[in-house]
This record gives C-alpha cells, sequence and structure tokens, in this order.
C-alpha cells in the first residue's frame, strides 16, 4: 500500500474518533512512520519478534497541570506505524484476498490502533484501554 494511501487512512480514523473527542484532543501530533525506532524499542523493551502498531509519548489529559503550556511546550506525538499495520493486515487477510478486503483490514487495525492511542492520550493506562476495547468488542458480558 503506498504511504498516501496508508496516511488517509490515518486521517479517516482521526475524523471517525466522535466529534467530543476530537473536541478534547490538545498540543497532539498525528505521525506515521514506517517502524518504531530502536529508541521507542529499548523504551518499551521489545524484543526482536515484536513490535508496536502505534505508541503514544506525551503527558496525558489527565495528569496536565494548571501551568501546562506555560511558556514552549512541545506537542505530544501518536506515532502510527505502517509496516507493523500492514504485516497485521496481511497476517489476518485470506491469501489472494482482493486488493479491496486487504485495504478494508488496514482500514479497521488503523481505526483501532489511532482509538487506542488516542485512549492514552486521555489518560489510560494500557490495562485500562484493553478492558474498554473488550467491552467495546464484546458489550454482552
Amino acid at each position: 500500500m503506498p504511504e498516501e494511501e496508508f496516511e488517509q487512512l490515518v486521517a479517516e480514523a482521526y475524523e471517525k474518533l466522535p466529534e467530543w473527542v476530537r473536541e478534547k484532543i490538545k498540543n497532539v501530533a498525528l505521525l506515521v512512520e514506517d517502524e518504531p525506532s530502536e529508541e521507542i524499542r529499548r523504551i518499551e523493551g521489545l524484543r526482536e519478534n515484536e513490535t508496536l502498531l502505534g505508541y503514544y509519548r506525551g503527558i496525558p489529559l489527565t495528569a496536565r497541570g494548571e501551568y501546562y503550556g506555560v511558556g514552549a511546550t512541545m506537542p505530544d506525538t501518536i506515532t502510527i506505524y505502517r509496516e507493523p499495520i500492514l504485516d497485521a493486515a496481511d497476517e489476518e487477510c485470506p491469501p489472494n484476498a482482493p486488493d479491496e478486503e486487504f485495504r478494508e483490514h488496514v482500514r479497521r487495525i488503523v481505526a483501532e490502533t489511532v482509538w487506542h492511542e488516542f485512549a492514552h492520550h486521555f489518560g489510560m493506562d494500557e490495562h485500562e484501554v484493553r478492558l474498554r476495547e473488550s467491552e467495546r468488542d464484546n458489550p454482552q458480558k
């Protein structure tokens, strides 16, 4: 999938976040990179066969005090990793599936990853994000 098409899917995923959520997002840059950097891999303690689909770096809204933003404040970043997402979609997609089916798998994974990383921006830790995802995906439980 070309980079521009992938970036468009990331933009679409952001736009699909509820408006009330987007209105609360402050000082966050949404980035796309091919792979997690060596620095991020080291910070997260990733083994050689492990990777990330996305990564939030910053000060969550729940941790920002009254002095947040006084003076020069670099934005938080949410980075969406193209290659791991394409690999995950390839693993999910049946062999010889049409391009549109592959694209739909990528679209879904990107949307889930964008939601997941913005949940961290709103102050949810990994456990809480996974719990909310489980509740969303299995509402009868």
